[in-house]
């Protein structure tokens, strides 16, 4: 397996990589844990790392090649709503990274011991980084109502919510405010791992996660490069940017009261340099925590609009990882499955069938496949079949 510095060098061979699935619901699903405080999956970093190491575990064991920290939720912000500081915020931010670094390292050893194939994996550890709507409360990573300045206004129960601000002067300046204001918290969390040299040297990938709205990506790509230009950071890590589509809408209105923005124009966001700031591209995008019945016209509608943007000069990866199936209420934090899930191989299979079409049009340079709320080692297990066949049935130029 390449290293994260030498993937996405050769544009000649289409590269595949298995993601973990929903670490936080697993933690709930599969060993019964209670993480309902604004931390989520964070929680037991503290409290029982133990756990966060077998829940890795679970993962690699069912052929992840990708697994995501749990610092999904973490920001100083939730930190301080679960009464820490911010020294023990930076030092239980920075152990997730050590934990899952443990886990790989407990993962070879095991492989090495048994002798088994998978020895010959390269096991990558992804920074899971998720929106600033998921230090919210309700989180709102799904619908995007910030409140000021990230936004127009926050989550109400009164229903008048909105997540765009108006198309006049006075709008487009409150705009650029909240672009700003969403730069300095994506920047402040990567500043923590950067810090610590030992902790950022072990992570191989960056994953912004379940991003809802333009505006958040184009802070991300901001946040990116004030990083990059800062005194001792070293080389960027690779980076993707995942976007939610609930229900397969983008949760973005174009204006107040407006339609919807679609995922051509999350491409331009990310791929694209109009504004003021000529700021780095994410080295993959792509879709998360969507339901896996929407993924096949909104990948088909990325891939034009990227295939449009960079017109061939680059190749980035695309990165799909969707839920089980199931539909989110944030009001109530719960699931509910509607129609039955597909679950297992039914949802492997699905999501490959999905994806080989979109990559036989040579304008990604390889995929991440995984699976995100909901899903557990039995998905990743049989996504790992699928996906390791034939690299997803594409033949390698």
């Amino acid at each position: 397996m390449e290293t994260s510095e030498s993937i996405g060098k050769d544009a000649h061979v289409l590269q595949v990589l298995v993601l973990d699935g929903g670490f936080g619901t697993t933690l709930e699903d599969m060993f019964h844990q209670n993480i309902s405080t604004p931390l989520w999956s964070a929680k037991p970093i503290e409290d029982n790392p133990a756990l966060i190491i077998e829940t890795h575990l679970a993962f690699l064991r069912a052929g992840a090649d990708v697994i995501l920290t749990s610092t999904y939720q973490c920001a100083f912000s939730t930190f301080e709503r679960c009464g820490y500081g911010k020294d023990d915020a930076k030092r239980i931010m920075c152990k997730a990274i050590k934990l899952a670094a443990e886990a790989r390292r407990r993962f070879v050893n095991e492989q090495a011991d048994s002798g088994a194939w998978a020895t010959a994996r390269r096991i990558n550890i992804a920074l899971s980084l998720g929106p600033f709507g998921a230090t919210l409360s309700p989180a709102q990573e799904f619908d995007g109502f910030y409140p000021p300045p990230y936004g127009p206004r926050g989550y109400s129960e009164d229903g008048k919510n909105c997540n765009a601000f108006q198309d006049t002067q006075e709008g487009r300046r409150l705009e650029e405010e909240a672009i700003d204001a969403l730069t300095a918290f994506h920047l402040e969390r990567l500043r923590v791992f950067t810090e610590d040299r030992d902790v950022w040297d072990l992570i191989d990938f960056i994953a912004f996660e379940t991003v809802p709205l333009t505006r958040e990506v184009k802070a991300i790509r901001r946040a990116v490069g004030m990083l990059q230009n800062e005194t001792g950071v070293a080389e960027m890590k690779p980076w993707w940017i995942g976007t939610v589509y609930p229900g397969g809408r983008f949760p973005e209105e174009r204006t107040q009261g407006g339609e919807r923005l679609r995922a051509c124009d999350v491409a331009e966001a990310a791929l694209g340099q109009k504004g003021r700031i000529q700021t780095p591209h994410p080295w993959g995008l792509g879709i998360n925590c969507t339901e896996p019945k929407y993924l096949g016209g909104l990948l088909q509608e990325m891939t034009s609009a990227v295939g449009h943007i960079l017109n061939g000069k680059q190749k980035p990866w695309l990165v799909v990882y969707p839920n089980r199936g199931d539909a989110y209420d944030p009001a109530t934090q719960t699931w509910s499955t509607g129609e039955p899930p597909a679950v297992g191989e039914g949802w492997a299979r699905r999501l490959c069938e999905m994806a080989q079409p979109i990559l036989k049009q040579e304008v990604w340079h390889g995929v991440i496949v995984g699976g995100c709320c909901k899903t557990g080692p039995a998905e990743i297990a049989a996504l790992a079949r699928e996906a390791r066949k034939e690299h997803l049935g594409i033949d390698e130029a």
